[in-house]
């Protein structure tokens, strides 16, 4: 069976399912010996233990107040390089950030970039994010980021976007009333679908800009859009519901 006529992963339970399909590189050119030495020595202190079948096959939810001090949590979903992870966890260290990505060049580009600014307030789960959804305690993240997520560009692809219900139902499940989800794309069809699908997930849209977001940190992937002439998409949603008070500020 071909890559393009594999099944789709079953829906499963509000646990998960015990499998997954995966599309994409886990892996890409030979990692240098200074990125082998980030994985080996740094990637087990960040890494929270609890988000795989394998260490937590009852799909226990993971207790964040342990793991950041009660701070509020935000979620980068595929953080490419890390460097706007890295950003935001500098401009903002009254939270805790948690970062999914399964390549594990970008796991080493971003733990390189953790040494480099010193921060401490951030997470890495590199793998599925589908994973991290299935074991985060409901509504507990107050902002989410999607930023120049695979565009998955043939047509009968699209349903391996992020922007599908399949991945953004569990997001919204985890997401508290009131929590921001921006979305960063220069791709006009994944505007359009994110457009359709994420209102359906139970969102409210904001904005959707041409221009970035006033704490925003051009990524490598955008400046690759640009110089192509590539046009950036910045969109922001509300997940629908009261918000709730924070119960420390964010600075």
């Amino acid at each position: 069976m071909s890559d393009d006529d594999a099944p789709e992963s079953p829906r499963g339970e509000a646990d998960g399912p015990a499998w997954r399909n995966f599309y994409g590189r886990r892996s890409g050119k030979t990692l240098r010996p200074s990125q082998k030495v980030y994985l080996s020595e740094d990637l087990g202190r960040l890494r929270p233990e609890g988000i795989t079948r394998e260490e937590n096959p009852e799909r226990r939810p993971l207790d964040l107040g342990a793991l950041f001090g009660g701070r509020p949590v935000w979620l980068e979903i595929g953080f490419g390089g890390g460097e706007h992870m890295v950003h935001m966890a500098a401009r903002n260290p009254g939270i805790g950030l948690i970062g999914c990505e399964p390549f594990v060049n970008g796991v080493a580009m971003l733990l390189g970039k953790i040494r480099a600014a010193g921060v401490e307030n951030l997470l890495v789960h590199p793998g599925d994010v589908r994973d991290l959804f299935d074991v985060l305690p409901e509504a507990s993240v107050s902002k989410a980021f999607l930023n120049y997520p695979d565009p998955w560009p043939k047509k009968r692809h699209h349903r391996r976007r992020f922007v599908t219900q399949g991945y953004l139902a569990p997001l919204a499940r985890v997401l508290a009333p009131g929590a921001t989800f921006r979305v960063a794309t220069d791709i006009p069809d994944y505007v359009r679908q994110t457009l359709e699908e994420v209102p359906q997930a139970g969102f409210d849209l904001v904005s959707e800009s041409g221009e970035a977001w006033e704490d925003w940190l051009s990524t490598r992937y955008e400046q690759k859009a640009l110089r192509e002439g590539r046009v950036p998409h910045y969109l922001t949603f509300r997940r629908q519901g009261e918000k709730a008070p924070e119960k420390y500020p964010i600075f």
